[in-house]
């Protein structure tokens, strides 16, 4: 059974003038939340439960969806004050199953990864940590990669100047030991990006990324939550 945990506590401020009055995955795209949109898509991967780590907001999330969303279970990990993104990693990371890999997704992202493709690389590398790579002109707003021909992630700053580069995809695939490393505990607060990945990286755990085709989309910003109804206007199981 893959579980998956989905970020979805974030203050979202740079789309607040967009969606003043809810949180980042609940903004409404082709009538509907975006996190619905994201849920289908991981259903028809073959998710089969979904730990929700919630803050800013969450009764909206929490009353729209309650206990399960197309007999699909959701369980919600509730931040009661600021965590960062790591911290709330860390918070959810008490539900998950003991030892059993996790998929982990941002809730302001879409990403159409195939997870069997995903999962593939993680198990032939025995990886600690596997991303979901995409390609992207942008600077500065995406965390960028430098990997090697194995697919082995050399550092998590990309050294090219060029503006097609490989960047953070938002999907993860997770050995759980490695939350462990830098000493933080849950109720911590941390960045995930800032902080918790450098840290594991640094401590020599295996870190491989994956380079996907698939649709992408971060509706953080206003200008690409604008984009989101065309590029969403999808199916229910996601194709």
């Amino acid at each position: 059974m893959t579980t998956a945990i989905i970020l979805a506590g974030g203050l979202g401020t740079r789309l607040r003038e967009s969606v003043p009055d809810l949180p980042k995955p609940m903004a409404p795209i082709n009538g509907r939340p975006f996190l619905e949109h994201q849920l289908d898509y991981w259903i028809g991967q073959g998710v089969k439960r979904f730990i929700l780590s919630v803050g800013y907001r969450h009764t909206a999330i929490v009353e729209h969806f309650n206990a399960a969303y197309r007999g699909i279970p959701l369980e919600y990990s509730i931040e009661r004050s600021p965590l960062g993104t790591g911290g709330g990693l860390l918070l959810a990371a008490k539900k998950l199953p003991a030892e059993a890999n996790f998929l982990l997704l941002n809730g302001d992202t879409y990403f159409e990864v195939d997870l069997a493709a995903l999962r593939g690389l993680h198990g032939a590398k025995k990886a600690d940590w596997t991303f979901s790579l995409f390609r992207t002109a942008e600077v500065g707003r995406y965390m960028g990669m430098d990997i090697a021909a194995d697919s082995q992630i050399t550092s998590l700053k990309s050294s090219t100047g060029k503006s097609d580069r490989l960047a953070n995809g938002g999907v993860y695939l997770v050995n759980p030991e490695a939350l462990s490393i830098g000493g933080w505990k849950s109720g911590d607060k941390v960045s995930l990006e800032d902080d918790l990945l450098p840290a594991v990286f640094a401590s020599g755990r295996r870190f491989y990324g994956l380079e996907c085709s698939g649709k992408f989309i971060d509706i953080g910003v206003p200008q690409d939550y604008a984009r989101a109804p065309g590029l969403l206007a999808v199916s229910r199981n996601g194709t």
